[in-house]
């Protein structure tokens, strides 16, 4: 079956010689998604395929039980950890533009941290979460705008620097904190003012305006209550970003396409998918993390596992880095207290996937439904 052709069914029994058209990929996703919404209870889904160029856009359910206003593409949704791919990106976009580099050690960044363990952690670390065991959340009299640096200036590593693989909000956090510094400008500005028009994406909010609140989706927790993210330190770097489907799957697109872009912002998704160490089958770019394609289902499990998540890893250094330019499937999950996301596309076979929901429901529930309808588009 060519993924991209309609399916065509023939309905004889109602009109002889009438036929419906289907979109084949709306039968992989609705045998995927519908079942999951009734086993997790989740109110509302957006999920939106590139393939070749086309968009398709599958929507579920409410953005609201209070209001029952259905979802739709233009749906906002928080992504929690999926931010720091734009993070990572505009890290990337500063050393494009030679205002920094990755090499540099972060209290040379910010002198505020000199005499503090980050004279001898570089941005690289700091962006791989490899700085030496940062924790995967501030403690909470340090989540903070106003604290966050205290923290950072008594903060003692557990391991060597580069030497583990420890996920962490204050790692990636601080990373993105002091690319905006080296420009010289709040990391929020750069974002909505800079990094965002720069690549199209107009519907993607750290705050999200009044005039598109009736846009935002209403968040779930597990017992079925009404929560969205508060603030916290760090909070717009590390999983701040709120957006729709459709802009979302803008962002796949340019990562899969970025000669559309200007130089330095190519130069910058290719640091972001470049792999400059591995544990396991996961290779870890600048905020994406990778697989040599095509991957199995367990393989791709295993990498975005509660292990991988919570538990220091050692770190296998590539020398020199991977190339982008190899056969990878690229993802990124993210969460908030009452939200879902999952991304994950292949270059080389210009597939993408899109999944979000307004319930944090499992991870391991996420990752199969993109292997699924990937697995289906790549035959």
């Amino acid at each position: 079956m060519d993924r991209l052709k309609t399916l065509v069914v023939c309905l004889g029994l109602l009109t002889a010689g009438q036929c419906v058209a289907q979109d084949p990929i709306e039968s992989v996703v609705n045998a995927a998604v519908n079942p999951l919404m009734q086993t997790q209870g989740i109110a509302g889904m957006a999920v939106a395929v590139t393939a070749n160029g086309k968009q398709h856009f599958f929507n579920y359910g409410v953005a609201s039980k209070e209001t029952a206003k259905p979802v739709t593409e233009n749906t906002l949704f928080e992504i929690g950890s999926v931010s720091k791919t734009y993070t990572a990106t505009l890290a990337g976009y500063a050393q494009a533009l030679g205002k920094l580099s990755f090499s540099d050690k972060a209290s040379q960044v910010l002198p505020a941290l000199h005499g503090s363990a980050l004279d001898n952690i570089s941005m690289l670390q700091l962006g791989t979460y490899s700085a030496g065991g940062l924790p995967l959340q501030f403690p909470a009299q340090f989540d903070s705008a106003d604290k966050m640096l205290g923290y950072y200036q008594q903060w003692t590593p557990a391991y060597a620097p580069g030497s583990h693989r420890l996920y962490s909000n204050p790692s990636i956090g601080l990373f993105g904190y002091l690319a905006a510094h080296s420009m010289g400008q709040p990391f929020d500005q750069l974002m909505e003012n800079t990094l965002l028009p720069k690549l199209g994406l107009k519907h993607t909010f750290l705050k999200v305006p009044q005039e598109q609140m009736g846009l935002y989706a209403q968040g779930y927790n597990k017992q079925g209550e009404p929560v969205r993210v508060t603030p916290g330190a760090l909070d717009s770097e590390a999983y701040g970003v709120k957006t729709s489907a459709a802009d979302l799957l803008r962002f796949v697109e340019a990562n899969m396409h970025p000669a559309t872009l200007e130089k330095p912002l190519q130069q910058a998704m290719a640091l972001t998918h470049t792999g400059y160490y591995s544990v396991g089958d996961m290779t870890q770019g600048l905020g994406w993390e990778l697989y040599h394609y095509p991957v199995t289902l367990d393989r791709l499990l295993a990498g975005n596992s509660t292990p991988m998540a919570m538990q220091a890893q050692k770190a296998q250094w590539l020398s020199p880095p991977q190339s982008p330019t190899q056969d990878l499937l690229i993802n990124k999950t993210g969460s908030t207290g009452g939200f879902g996301a999952y991304v994950a596309f292949v270059p080389a076979k210009d597939i993408g996937i899109v999944i979000l929901a307004n319930k944090n429901y499992p991870i391991a529930e996420r990752v199969k439904i993109a292997h699924q309808v990937l697995s289906a588009l790549s035959r």
